[in-house]
């Protein structure tokens, strides 16, 4: 129902000529909101695209979410953890996949930036980041969340 990667790793689901390093992004040279939209009608599915801005479609639904930290690229397992919490999202609101990761994607970003502003070093900030998300408010997602409806 939800297919979720890094730039190179969808794209490559979407057939284009791409290079993946490991589980590391590769340049695409393609809008991903495309990609994304495009490979989300091809398999009738929601794709999120984590990364910079993380891209999620769904339907035709489109979510642009420009929450996170840098530091999710120094810490091994950020894309996994991300992967749990869209999935914990999607399994509340399976009504509205794309919306739900979306969401997901949204809580996963602030607790990052909540936990970059308060870790010492990568370690210290991937202890954070799991606290900060188990303690997040509605307040706190409402006036912090920085996502774009297409």
């Amino acid at each position: 129902d939800v297919i979720k990667g890094n730039a190179s790793e969808v794209a490559r689901i979407a057939g284009l000529d791409v290079r993946t390093r490991g589980v590391d992004a590769g340049e695409v040279g393609q809008d991903l909101a495309q990609v994304a939209g495009k490979l989300a009608r091809d398999r009738s599915c929601t794709v999120a695209i984590t990364g910079k801005e993380d891209c999620v479609a769904g339907g035709d639904e489109l979510y642009i979410v420009g929450n996170g930290h840098e530091m999710m690229t120094r810490v091994v397992g950020t894309g996994c953890m991300a992967a749990s919490v869209i999935g914990t999202f999607c399994g509340s609101s399976p009504q509205d996949l794309a919306a739900a990761a979306a969401a997901g994607l949204v809580c996963f970003g602030i607790a990052a930036e909540l936990a970059a502003g308060e870790a010492t070093g990568p370690l210290h900030f991937k202890q954070l980041l799991l606290d900060r998300l188990a303690g997040l408010d509605e307040k706190t997602v409402i006036a912090r969340q920085r996502v774009t409806v297409r």
